[in-house]
């Protein structure tokens, strides 16, 4: 479960990275990182080269032997996996400072890496000869695994590739004479301890150990290193035995994009991928790829993965160019439909071209009769407009002048008889000899208050009858924070009631103040603080307040 969320989380990483959402199928999704990765492969290569040049400059630089050496390993570390001669170069020439400093520890641990490395590539005997070079007794205790393990790993690689049944049977006992003293000395801790233990329970088909020792391995490697591209191969390997392909698929794949952003050019799991995908009847995919892992494989000069990647680039390489060839056959049939195509295309359009140039007179003159009858009905509709305006005003004005027609004959109705009345009071006091009451009566000015009053509310009423939302859009008008609103028990105020009689068509200062029985200056000033309060430009603001509706 552990490293199933750890392959998880690793995936989801290199898909949102490479800028690849998941597929449907997690093999595709894999399989276009590792695309992406092989495209962006030189950037890999160059950090690599530039580390390569950095040490090298280094080198200049230094006269001590046992700096030499240890810049000689550096090297040798970052070409090991990169270009096969240059490793070996930079090895031989660390034998060299070995012996001139008489210090036969690095002698021997030199020896030991060219030797695996001579046997990595393919280069049996001349293993063989440098590991015969060694003293054995005299060997060094901390170069004793080494030792075991360039032994089982040389004559394990004879015993695999060598053609002769009984010389593998041979190879394959010294083999395991070195790894059964391997398993004596190492720590169980060890990621080679680990390595060989997985190896023998794949082997043995005891899968679920096998997975279990991987995942240990797992733990201690990052994604993007050598040693984590090495342990995916071996899952992968596990899979293969247990001749499950989509998860080999998988794992070659998390391999071979390891390798690659590790600048890795001596790796097997691009190739093997490459054979997987072509059986599964992917050839244009397995094609790039073993193409690739060919040029990565010249790239690192070596004669044993050249043999490995021959045969099944030979293989695919000649069905990839049966395809081609196929595909050019199918595309030079549809090349002579295209042509027969295009020959009707050509009469069909020397037909229509004809057509329309008869159509194209009548279409001028269709054109010349459209254009006027546009002009008519742009004028007609400027016509309308201007009518349907006018009407609109027209029916306002009549629903104004009905309201207040109708408020006026009210109005003048109650006026006659509040005069029949006060014309009663009055003849009843002087009768009755009371004229100093009529005399304080008269001078009071409570009735013409009340009578004011009245006025003004059959003017508030019969106006929000007409314009409801009055109050409401003419707010809309001035600024958030300076709204006129009536008191309570108001239906407008003054300056509410200033601009309704600007909304009737009152705009005369002396007829409102007039009416409303202010002085002009009033007026005026009342217009002004409300036009200083307004959202919009003080000129339009009148023209604006005339529109509401």
């Amino acid at each position: 479960m552990r490293y199933k969320l750890r392959i998880s989380f690793l995936l989801t990483g290199l898909l949102l990275s490479s800028g690849i959402a998941f597929a449907d199928n997690e093999i595709d999704s894999l399989l276009n990182v590792l695309d992406r990765t092989i495209t962006a492969h030189h950037s890999f290569s160059a950090k690599r080269e530039a580390h390569i040049i950095k040490l090298q400059q280094s080198l200049r630089g230094v006269n001590s032997l046992n700096q030499t050496y240890d810049l000689n390993m550096l090297l040798f570390k970052e070409y090991r996996a990169y270009v096969c001669d240059s490793a070996i170069h930079y090895l031989d020439k660390n034998i060299e400072i070995a012996r001139a400093m008489k210090d036969e520890f690095k002698e021997n641990e030199s020896k030991l890496l060219l030797s695996y490395l001579l046997a990595s590539s393919g280069m049996y005997k001349e293993s063989v000869d440098m590991l015969q070079t060694i003293n054995r007794p005299k060997l060094s205790q901390t170069l004793l695994p080494d030792y075991f393990s360039c032994f089982d790993h040389v004559y394990g690689e004879l015993a695999y590739y060598t053609q002769d049944k009984q010389s593998t049977v041979l190879y394959r006992k010294i083999s395991d004479t070195y790894k059964d003293s391997l398993y004596n000395i190492l720590n169980h801790g060890t990621d080679l301890y680990l390595s060989m233990e997985e190896t023998a329970f794949r082997d043995n088909r005891q899968f679920v150990e096998a997975l279990r020792i991987n995942d240990l391995r797992l733990l201690k490697a990052s994604f993007g290193t050598p040693e984590y591209a090495l342990i995916m191969f071996h899952r992968a390997l596990v899979f293969q035995q247990n001749e499950d392909r989509e998860q080999e698929k998988k794992y070659l794949a998390l391999s071979a994009i390891s390798d690659i952003q590790s600048a890795i050019k001596d790796h097997a799991s691009l190739w093997m991928l490459a054979q997987l995908l072509y059986e599964d009847g992917d050839v244009e995919r397995s094609y790039r790829y073993i193409r690739f892992s060919w040029d990565e494989t010249n790239f690192y000069n070596a004669r044993l993965r050249s043999m490995q990647s021959a045969g099944i680039l030979s293989l695919i390489d000649k069905t990839y160019q049966a395809l081609i060839e196929k595909q050019n056959r199918q595309l030079e049939n549809y090349l002579m439909l295209i042509s027969v195509l295009v020959l009707m295309l050509m009469g069909a359009l020397t037909y229509i071209y004809r057509q329309m140039k008869r159509l194209s007179v009548a279409r001028n003159h269709l054109q010349a009769a459209n254009g006027q009858l546009k002009q008519l009905n742009n004028d007609l509709q400027q016509m309308n407009l201007c009518l349907q305006s006018t009407n609109l005003e027209l029916s306002e004005s009549n629903q104004i002048k009905e309201e207040y027609i109708g408020r006026f004959i009210k109005l003048c109705s109650t006026y006659i008889d509040k005069l029949d009345a006060y014309r009663r009071m009055v003849s009843k006091k002087i009768s009755a000899g009371q004229a100093g009451e009529l005399l304080k009566i008269v001078r009071s000015q409570d009735a013409l208050e009340m009578e004011l009053k009245e006025l003004y509310d059959n003017f508030d009423s019969a106006f929000l009858q007409l314009f409801p939302d009055f109050v409401k859009k003419f707010n809309e008008l001035l600024q958030e924070d300076e709204p006129i609103l009536p008191k309570k028990g108001e239906l407008l105020n003054t300056e509410l009631r200033i601009f309704a009689l600007i909304r009737l068509g009152i705009e005369d200062s002396s007829q409102i103040a007039e009416f409303l029985r202010y002085s002009v200056n009033t007026i005026y000033n009342y217009r002004a603080k409300v036009k200083n309060k307004a959202r919009v430009s003080r000129e339009d603001f009148e023209s604006l307040v005339c529109k509401i509706r």
